[in-house]
């Protein structure tokens, strides 16, 4: 599991695949948080924690990456 978010991660750090390196995480994250789910752990400790990252993820790539900022115009 883990080789395969570092596969996820090189991905993202390459510019050229870093949307689709962002897509694999989120889908990485949201098996986490489906895991979380069904265990019953607590909600914002440990169910949202992997929607904090992935927003993070989201985020710095939306401030490194040009067509993203054109394809959501959110700055001026």
């Amino acid at each position: 599991i883990g080789i395969i978010e570092l596969v996820c991660l090189v991905l993202y750090v390459v510019p050229r695949t870093s949307v689709l390196g962002a897509l694999l995480l989120t889908g990485y994250l949201g098996g986490a948080i489906a895991t979380h789910v069904r265990i019953g752990n607590p909600l914002f400790t440990h169910i949202l924690f992997p929607v904090y990252v992935a927003l993070l993820v989201w985020g710095g790539l939306y401030l490194r990456d040009p067509r993203l900022a054109e394809l959501l115009p959110l700055r001026k």
